[in-house]
């Protein structure tokens, strides 16, 4: 917690290609951790070793938006392709037969759609921390318990290793407060509770 109020974080990093000026306040904070044996860096490592020898890699971005960031890429593979953003382009594959787009990395659960279905237009607050942030169980119960306080309806996505890779567990009372306008789940179909909670 001291890099961030020491200033250390605004460190910059002249060695990546294509990241001209970035600091290291601007990585994901998964990739400043200090613990080597951290399941998503390591995923990370060994996607990054494994480029090379990729028979293809796609990107979902577009080259005119990441060119500078693209190109070096490029020179460990020349077989990169950017195509997106795919959520831009979600309807028109659809409309070509393509069932379902997706990149999650956990399960959706669907039954927060007929929750919301329940729920009037506008009355629910959807709280969804992606799938980087952690928190310690005490900041997340904090949170919970801001959010039963609210006296809101509320959709909360809590992915399974939100709490420092553990599972993240509210005390019962937290579930009795909140009975009937809050639930909870592990991961949502966002696009369609983007469009459920925002019309």
């Amino acid at each position: 917690m001291s890099y961030v109020t020491s200033g250390y974080l605004e460190t910059s990093l002249d060695w990546i290609p294509g990241m001209n000026n970035i600091r290291l306040r601007d990585f994901p904070s998964f990739i400043r951790i200090t613990d080597i044996n951290d399941f998503l860096l390591n995923y990370l490592m060994n996607e990054v070793e494994a480029l090379p020898r990729a028979s293809a890699v796609v990107l979902n971005t577009f080259d005119a938006l990441e060119h500078d960031s693209v190109k070096p890429l490029n020179a460990l593979n020349p077989r990169i392709f950017t195509l997106g953003p795919l959520h831009l382009m979600e309807q028109h594959l659809q409309d070509e037969g393509v069932k379902q787009l997706g990149s999650n990395l956990w399960k959706e659960d669907v039954s927060c759609i007929h929750w919301l279905d329940t729920k009037d237009d506008g009355s629910v607050v959807f709280v969804n921390f992606g799938s980087i942030a952690v928190m310690t169980k005490e900041q997340l119960i904090e949170f919970g318990w801001g959010l039963a306080n609210s006296k809101k309806d509320f959709l909360w996505i809590t992915r399974p290793d939100i709490v420092g890779g553990n599972e993240a567990v509210m005390p019962p009372e937290f579930l009795d407060e909140i009975k009937g306008r809050g639930m909870i789940t592990s991961w949502c179909p966002q696009e369609q509770v983007n469009l459920l909670c925002f019309l």
